[in-house]
């Protein structure tokens, strides 16, 4: 939020009272404790005005966090995230000579000036190097009286909307990433971003996901621990900063240090969670009904009966909304008059050896049987009268179920549990995003603004923990539309409702690389688009995309997308692209397990891999898929694309090469323009790098050692090891493979098993 007129104008009604100088200040235990005031000049100066009480502390090794309160008196009903902390990692030095307090957690260091009227506070890497920090006039507490609450004739007493105010600095040419799904430039700078969850779709500056983090080209991250509205003026207000304001009375960040950008992820979520791991059947094709289509046991049938006929594999199969009847979501139940024999056709879909999904919503409708039960108990958000909340945005008279209430989420999950007996393997969690905030109360009595956001990390809890609760750890799922930070424990995510257009799936992939700079390892689209029918050739480059995504589901609105509607060339696409990715399953699988330990994703921004190379911090429209793929997808009809292939550190590597033609090489730094006809893409392999595949497989799942395969690409690191993971338990090594050079220099041998070796490149 802006709440001024360039650098020395106020907006009419706000007055900002800066905060100037350290009053007093103490240290206890880890915990620096300092009270801030305005401007002294002279001791009348500290009355008739505000102070802030900051208190500087370190959650983990490497973050250091700054929290400033303007009045400690209010009441607090929560939400709050779950933080991990430890402790004995920090030293505390104040030289009072020098006027200088120096607050140091591992590699990261705060130097805060201590000299009358001379605030200052600066964030250091371990060469002393400045990161960010807070100088003249950058921490503040807003009182804005333009209000409902406000009025003149209180006088004196007269409410004001409080902000706090919090503005770190930014450096020449530091880029700002992150912040949640958003669609819109994939560089932040110059942007108003605010934190709240909405359903907006693709195409604007709304998000379903929005996690305060953001990360710097200059090798930090900021986390901002608030679950209410945030928002951020990200070098859109004050050209040489982010400034952050929040609502009410305190503000909470953390500066998370890495060397490297990948090393800021793995202490990101080292505080707020690891991602979770998902079972390896769900990295199979996922083919939906699609949201308002027409269909019935007999539609259904016929297109799986398409899928064999043409070789496609296929593996799990969703039922979207209209699987329950009109005006009764959430019921869980099956319409009988599409499905008679709901329980019968579930198990015919086993048989044909298929997972399958069904779409919930944490709503209920008037019309469902469940309201009024939900109701009776009180399940239900309600108003401050007593009275359930509803309305008919969506479903007529609907209910939002209140997830803070136990007796709830056991009911919710009741049903879960049901729809698993039959046969349901995954639910798409969808929506969550319209959760009401102005006169209702919660069960628990929670902070209504503050759940907002909140709500969607409760909801998607209560359907994993009921997954895994059935088929054990990690091996449960959902396809998940809205998040909040710590949601990466409760993958996956996909991205919404996107245009069927090249523009649509461009801004698809920013949203995707966004959300994975936010410690989220998985990610998925609406493959063709969602609103809309995609022509062929759209369809066949999205497919190409979606099946280099971690996650791959056909998925639209009101038309089908199966590939045969489109022309049979589709199939043939989407067959040669389903059986790659399926090849791809070993190397899938050891980068998966390896974001579930760090935070890495399975689709990376190209900085994220090369941050040595420069060029690569505004580029997004390409991605790394793992450390080995550099995949550039086609956002053309014609098929032209220019791409840029990044500079590599390991000397002497080689050169990069063509995923579809090993003779074709590219160097490092060079941009490259091509065309390419709807069987192939650019796909490079990294230099110095072994890929993992095995071309005998014919599902995910299958026995990962039996056919596998290496793909070198030039000379390998000394030391070189590969994992094997388990299909049948993704977060367990099968075995290990250590790679040694051959006698010749140029072979690679493996210890102790025998696997077949594919040499590319020179």
């Amino acid at each position: 939020m802006k709440f001024t007129e360039g650098m020395w104008c106020l907006r009419e009604g706000v007055r900002i009272e800066w905060m100037s100088n350290i009053e007093r200040l103490r240290t206890e235990n880890e915990t620096v404790h300092l009270l801030l005031n305005k401007l002294q000049k002279h001791r009348g100066d500290t009355l008739n005005s505000p102070t802030v009480s900051a208190q500087v502390t370190s959650p983990q090794e490497g973050i250091i966090g700054v929290k400033l309160v303007h009045w400690a008196g209010q009441v607090d009903n929560g939400p709050h995230y779950k933080l991990n902390t430890t402790s004995g990692h920090t030293s505390i030095t104040h030289d009072k000579t020098a006027n200088k307090l120096n607050y140091t957690s591992g590699p990261l260091a705060l130097d805060v000036n201590t000299a009358a009227n001379e605030l200052d506070f600066v964030f250091r890497s371990p060469t002393g190097k400045k990161l960010t920090g807070h100088s003249w006039r950058s921490i503040g507490y807003v009182a804005d009286q333009r209000t409902e609450k406000h009025r003149y004739e209180d006088g004196i007493y007269a409410e004001k909307q409080g902000y706090m105010l919090a503005e770190l600095d930014l450096g020449v040419g530091e880029k700002v990433y992150g912040l949640g799904e958003r669609f819109g430039p994939f560089v932040k700078n110059g942007q108003t971003v605010d934190m709240w969850n909405e359903d907006g779709g693709t195409s604007s500056e709304l998000a379903y996901k929005n996690i305060p983090f953001y990360m710097s080209s200059k090798g930090y991250g900021v986390f901002v621990n608030h679950p209410g509205k945030i928002s951020l003026e990200v070098q859109s207000e004050r050209t040489t900063r982010v400034n952050i304001s929040v609502p009410g009375e305190e503000i909470e960040y953390f500066i998370v240090y890495g060397d490297s950008p990948k090393d800021v992820l793995r202490r990101y979520t080292t505080l707020t969670g690891r991602p979770g791991l998902v079972p390896s059947w769900s990295y199979n094709l996922w083919l939906t009904t699609s949201f308002t289509t027409n269909y019935d046991e007999q539609t259904v049938t016929g297109f799986l009966d398409g899928f064999r006929d043409r070789d496609i594999p296929l593996g799990v199969f969703h039922f979207d909304c209209f699987w329950m009847k009109s005006y009764q979501w959430c019921d869980f139940q099956f319409d009988e008059e599409m499905f008679p024999d709901a329980i019968g056709y579930l198990k015919r879909l086993k048989e044909r050896g298929l997972r399958i999904s069904v779409w919930i919503n944490p709503y209920v409708g008037q019309a469902s049987p469940l309201f009024e039960e939900g109701k009776k108990n009180g399940y239900f958000i309600k108003r401050t009268d007593g009275s359930v909340w509803q309305w008919d945005f969506w479903q007529a008279g609907m209910a939002v179920v209140d997830f803070t209430n136990p007796a709830a989420c056991t009911w919710y999950s009741s049903h879960l549990e049901r729809l698993m007996e039959m046969g349901v393997d995954s639910f798409k969690t969808d929506f969550a995003e319209r959760i009401p905030v102005k006169g209702i109360k919660y069960h628990d009595n929670a902070d209504p603004e503050r759940m907002h956001n909140y709500y969607a990390l409760l909801y998607n809890r209560i359907v994993y923990e009921t997954l895994n609760n059935r088929v054990g750890p990690n091996q449960g799922l959902l396809f998940a539309r809205s998040t909040a930070p710590g949601g990466q424990a409760y993958p996956v995510h996909w991205g919404g409702d996107c245009e069927s257009t090249f523009e649509a799936m461009a801004e698809s992939l920013r949203g995707g690389l966004s959300l994975m700079l936010c410690g989220y390892i998985f990610w998925a689209s609406d493959i063709g688009g969602f609103e809309g029918t995609p022509p062929p050739a759209l369809y066949k480059r999205w497919v190409q995309f979606g099946l280099l995504s971690s996650h791959s589901r056909l998925h639209g609105s009101s038309s089908f997308r199966v590939p045969w509607i489109y022309g049979e060339d589709c199939s043939a696409v989407l067959r040669d692209c389903v059986k790659r990715k399926i090849l791809l399953t070993p190397y899938i699988l050891a980068e998966a397990l390896r974001g579930h330990r760090d935070g890495t994703p399975l689709m990376r921004a190209l900085f994220l891999e090369f941050p040595a190379d420069l060029n690569t911090y505004a580029i997004d429209t390409q991605y790394m898929f793992g450390p080995n793929l550099l995949v550039a997808p086609v956002f053309s009809e014609d098929g032209e694309i220019t791409f840029y292939v990044p500079k590599t550190e390991e000397e002497g590597a080689g050169k990069w090469v063509s995923w579809f033609d090993h003779s074709k090489s590219y160097e490092g730094g060079q941009w490259y323009t091509e065309t390419h006809d709807f069987d192939t893409m650019p796909i490079l392999v990294r230099p110095g790098s072994v890929t993992v595949t095995n071309p005998k497989l014919k599902a995910p799942e299958d026995d990962a050692l039996e056919g596998i395969q290496l793909l070198v690409n030039g000379t390998l690191p000394t030391g070189t090891t590969v994992e094997v993971v388990n299909p049948g338990q993704t977060g367990e090594v099968l075995k290990t493979l250590r790679l040694t050079s051959g006698s010749d220099g140029k072979t690679v041998e493996v210890e102790g098993h025998d696997v077949e070796v594919v040499y590319i490149g020179q």
